[in-house]
């Protein structure tokens, strides 16, 4: 009777018991209670069952070919419904684990595979990362930005693809991939600058951007229009058909207030929304080419359309403000 009430009074019963009590679970030499037929033998290769413990889940499925493992440590987006709501890892960003990410919304209908994330916003702001090889030697380092939403919270991740030669002999002017990926790390948008002539003097090769989403599946263009004094693009659908313009001002210099490029309609009588080249301060401006954008669009604008837009920012950044140590263009190339 001593045993048995030691046994019932322990933490985890069954667990730490002196020498000659009996074992957790009984065998058929030891019975156990009138009525019981005894627990099964653990079978070979696991280990006991434990009391109160829920059963273990099914096994996860093995990591799609070309996707990283994720480190130790990391437990996942968590059931179908939760949000993922840290970074599991910097995909070379440098950045800190941690950060908070956006939670993935209910994808909308004919809405192509990680562009969820644009349906329930009307503003994305962009924060290019600082790199230190850069700011000390003046090498030209790959472009890596963090895209979050209006409450701080990251949505996507972009990194430039270039090689070494590309980016110091062609400076701003140098054709780039940017891919843009989502909290797991899978791209989502694939931006593809082609190399082009960026004097007026050559009104027929002017400045281009194309938007893929997924990879390989066009959703969007951006051209630049031909102008004397103004700063002129038009965005298009993926049939190459025109839907909105984008306007900026003659003079592109941001000295201490931001620069805003005005997204209207075709017929130039609505300014429905704007991309902001924000003022960074002095020391940002003269020594870096770190740059921070904002992108205002209408709630209901249609998904690509408003990855389209993010596609023009980074058309706009290298154009204008890619330049360092307070070396700035004037919206006359």
């Amino acid at each position: 009777m001593n045993k048995q009430n030691a046994q019932m009074n322990a933490p985890y019963p069954g667990t730490h018991l002196p020498a000659g009590y009996p074992p957790e679970y009984p065998s058929a030499a030891y019975p156990g209670p009138p009525g019981s037929t005894g627990y099964p033998a653990p079978q070979l290769g696991y280990p006991a069952p434990q009391p109160d413990y829920p059963a273990p889940q099914a096994d996860y499925p093995a990591p799609q070919p070309g996707y990283s493992v994720p480190p130790a440590g990391y437990s996942g987006g968590g059931p179908v419904g939760f949000p993922v709501q840290h970074q599991p890892m910097s995909y070379q960003s440098g950045g800190p684990a941690g950060v908070p990410w956006m939670p993935a919304p209910p994808p909308p209908s004919n809405c192509p595979p990680g562009l969820e994330y644009l349906s329930q916003i009307d503003q994305l702001l962009i924060h290019q990362q600082i790199e230190l090889l850069e700011v000390l030697t003046g090498f030209e380092t790959s472009n890596k930005y963090e895209i979050k939403n209006s409450l701080g919270q990251k949505i996507y991740f972009a990194a430039e693809d270039t090689d070494c030669c590309t980016r110091n002999f062609c400076g701003p002017s140098r054709p780039f991939t940017m891919r843009i990926l989502d909290n797991m790390g899978r791209e989502v948008i694939t931006l593809e600058r082609p190399l082009r002539c960026t004097s007026c003097c050559f009104p027929c090769c002017l400045q281009e951007i194309e938007v893929y989403a997924p990879p390989g599946v066009p959703i969007g263009y951006v051209n630049q229009t031909w102008d004397l004094c103004l700063p002129k693009f038009t965005v298009q659908n993926e049939r190459r058909e025109d839907v909105l313009k984008i306007t900026g001002p003659c003079i592109v210099c941001s000295c201490c207030a931001d620069v805003d490029f005005e997204i209207k309609s075709l017929d130039d009588k609505y300014v429905v929304g704007k991309i902001s080249k924000q003022w960074t301060g002095l020391v940002r401006e003269l020594f870096t080419d770190v740059d921070n954008f904002g992108i205002q669009f209408p709630l209901d604008l249609d998904v690509k359309m408003k990855a389209v837009m993010l596609g023009a920012c980074f058309l706009i950044d290298f154009m204008f403000f890619e330049n360092t140590r307070g070396e700035q263009r004037s919206g006359v190339w």
